[in-house]
Parts: structure tokens; sequence; C-alpha cells
């Protein structure tokens, strides 16, 4: 399986270290590293049992928009949202509710991950139908456990479920599944969603000399593979509009928002339908994050020097004024 990852603030080695954990956390929230070690653990699984034909998309930034997707899977099947989760616990997934079982009751969770990943897909669908490439179905969102602790039980939720012991079943119904797109189609696919065509990519039309034929006319045309045909379309495609109503994520809905923190704590509303989430403006950003996180970050910076001065006014009166 090949990986096409686009996760922010790992090193070459795709490690997260302790300043990009520390940026990370400002502009996404405390679920942003649990869920990429999560995603980690899912994904060593799926390398393990998916092969040629399959590609995994990691933390992508949809165009036009803050929507990121954590994880998107092409196979030879189709395209599946997938959002791994680290919690664990007692939970229930019931159509587009997701419960905390607290001694035998049912107790609706602070983030509806189930509404979470099909709003992830349905935004991912849009974002497909904006750049004009054609893929069969729909785009499927499913919702994996990565750790063992979390506890489900499911009861027709509109979204695939998936335990963490289930990881591999999953993976064997991708792969025993009818396949609808041939290896080279999913390669393209992959490409062109993480490297969408410019303007210098369309070759430029020279026009036909008078009296001349047209190449309509002086040869029929060959037709072009099934893979190429999927692109057809996409070299006019318009640019996503980030006002469109598919990609209108509240702060608090967008699977790597600021807002998002560990279960205790409640949003301010429930998760809206997609199709009836208004546009908001994004926030003005420097460095790419608000100004209350550089705040919060000049605040971390200015706690260390003061320790690291102290530190050194110590050593100097309690060692060196000491000497002879």
């Amino acid at each position: 399986m090949r990986i096409i990852d686009k996760t922010q603030f790992q090193n070459a080695q795709g490690e997260v270290e302790m300043i990009g954990r520390i940026l990370g956390t400002l502009r996404y929230g405390f679920s942003w590293y649990p869920e990429l070690q999560a995603q980690k653990s899912v994904i060593l699984q799926l390398e393990r049992l998916l092969e040629k034909g399959f590609v995994l998309i990691r933390n992508f930034n949809l165009p036009g928009s803050e929507v990121i997707v954590p994880m998107i899977l092409l196979g030879p099947n189709g395209v599946s949202v997938i959002y791994a989760t680290p919690l664990k616990g007692f939970y229930e997934a019931k159509g587009d509710q997701w419960n905390r079982v607290d001694q035998g009751r049912s107790l609706a969770a602070p983030v509806n991950l189930i509404n979470r990943v099909v709003r992830l897909a349905l935004a991912t669908q849009k974002y497909f139908e904006h750049q004009k490439l054609n893929i069969p179905g729909q785009v499927e969102p499913v919702l994996i456990a990565a750790n063992p602790g979390l506890n489900l039980e499911t009861m027709r939720p509109i979204a695939k479920v998936i335990k963490s012991d289930a990881i591999k079943a999953f993976a064997g119904s991708l792969i025993q599944n009818r396949p609808v797109l041939r290896n080279e189609q999913v390669y393209a696919l992959a490409e062109r969603m993480v490297t969408p065509p410019g303007a210098e990519d369309v070759p430029p039309q020279s026009a036909p000399k008078p009296g001349a034929p047209t190449p309509a006319s002086s040869q029929p045309q060959q037709p072009a593979s099934r893979a190429k045909a999927i692109f057809n379309a996409s070299q006019s495609a318009p640019a996503v509009d980030s006002s469109d109503p598919a990609f209108a994520f509240d702060e608090k809905d967008n699977p790597l928002a600021p807002q998002d923190m560990p279960p205790g704590l409640t949003e301010s509303s429930p998760m809206r339908g997609l199709s009836q989430a208004p546009a908001i403006a994004p926030k003005k950003r420097m460095l790419g994050m608000t100004p209350l996180q550089l705040g919060i970050l000049a605040a971390i910076f200015l706690i260390g020097l003061c320790a690291i001065s102290a530190l050194g006014i110590y050593i100097y009166y309690f060692y060196f004024a000491s000497l002879p």
C-alpha cells in the first residue's frame, strides 16, 4: 500500500518532535496528537494487509477549505474516508448517534464521531465533484477504534464502525470486494488529488489552417483508456469554493479544530447536517496560528526563558560566588 502523508509539524523521519507537538496542539487542540498516534496504529495494520492497488492519503487538507480529512483510502473497490479514534471506554453507535455508556445509561458524547466521519466523507465527495473526478459509487465513511480498550455496541450506524480487533477483517473485505477500478486508475486518482492540474498543464491549441480538415474529420479519435476517462474533464475543473455549504465546517465540527477537547467537555451545540451548515469566514492567522495561539506560545517561551535565567542566577550565586 502506498502512503501519501500530508501531516503537518513532522520531521523528515515522519516523527513529531516536541516543538511540533506544541505547535500542533496549539493549532488543532489537545486531541490532535493522540489522534495521530491512533492513525499510526491503524495504518500499520492496514499496510501489512493491503498491497498493490491501494493508496492511503493521510491528513489531507481539502483545497479551498480548512477541512482536514484524517485518512482517505483509495482502492480497486472505491474510496473510503477513515477516522481513527484513540478513545477507550464504553460507547454505542446507534443510527446517527454516538453515545457514551455510563453505568448502564446512554449519554450523548461531547463529540459525535459518527456524524463527524459522515460529514468528512460528504466533504470529500463534494471535492471530487468540484474537481470533476468521477469515482464509482459514493465515498464510504468508516470509523475505526484504534484502542482495544474501546468497547463498542452498534445498532445500524449510518457509518461503518470497525472495532480494533476487526481491522484485519475490514482489510480482507476490501480485498475480496468486486473491483471497480484498476490499479493504475487508483494511482492516477491519488496523484490527481494531491497535485491538482494547473493552467500550465493544458497544452495550447493551435488554430487550424484555412481549408485544413479538423482533427475530428481527418482521423477518428482513439478511445481513451478508462483511467484517462476519469480525469477528462478535470483539466477545466473549477477551484473549490470554501463558502460552499459542503465545506462549511464549524470549528467545533472540524476533526482537528482547536476547540476539540477530550471527552468530558461539552459542545456548545450538537452537530448539524452538512447541507444546513452556514458558511463561515476564516479567522485571521499569523504564521498559521491565531493571535490567541501566538500569545500562548509567547507565554510558554517567556516562562522557559525565566526558568533558564533563574537557573543561571542560582548557579552563579551558589557556586561561583562561593569560590575564593
